[in-house]
């Protein structure tokens, strides 16, 4: 009789459940409630996920237009999915995360006559740094932040509000802000010269 009611309870509510309208964003929001909560908590394991194939930066920048899908295949390994209907496409993905999938990267290659001829994904081949291929006339542009004085502690604060400051770190200071203004960049006039 027990089991009966059990089942007569359980059928009835699911049959209600079919019934309520709830939108999507409602039911993403608490549909994921409870595997979120179980995420936070300290001692669930959460196993570390590795999908497809590692694609590095290194690996793309070997990729050359005109290789043949078996030099490709040499530098990036087999791709995830090559569709039969779609032979001269081969897409490689790479996903990883703790829990769930956190990095997604994405690569499709595309070729004609089995030579590679087009990359897109979020790895593009970057040019070598030496070499053949290489950017000629590179200028390296290195950006400096402007110098500030190191700040003063709280002690030399409270002594410069009592007015016991010592008279050497004043000079000090001063000596600092001179340097500063000598070192400063000159700017020139719009104008051109004679």
């Amino acid at each position: 009789m027990r089991k009966l009611l059990i089942s007569v309870a359980l059928s009835a509510s699911l049959s209600a459940c079919s019934s309520i309208n709830i939108d999507k964003d409602t039911w993403d929001f608490f549909g994921d409630a409870i595997p979120n909560s179980l995420e936070k908590l300290p001692f669930v394991y959460r196993p570390q996920i590795i999908q497809g194939n590692l694609i590095t930066q290194d690996n793309v920048n070997q990729l050359r237009p005109g290789m043949h899908k078996k030099q490709v295949q040499l530098v990036m390994g087999t791709a995830l999915i090559q569709d039969i209907f779609h032979d001269n496409r081969w897409d490689y993905y790479y996903g990883m995360g703790i829990g769930h999938i956190e990095l997604e990267k994405r690569l499709t290659l595309y070729f004609e006559d089995d030579l590679l001829v087009r990359i897109v994904g979020d790895y593009q081949p970057l040019p070598p740094i030496q070499g053949e291929g290489a950017l000629k006339n590179q200028e390296t542009i290195i950006s400096v932040p402007d110098w500030q004085p190191p700040r003063r502690t709280l002690f030399e604060e409270v002594l410069n509000v009592v007015g016991l400051e010592d008279e050497d770190a004043e000079a000090d200071q001063e000596a600092v802000e001179e340097e500063i203004q000598e070192h400063a960049p000159v700017e020139t006039g719009g104008g051109s010269a004679p």
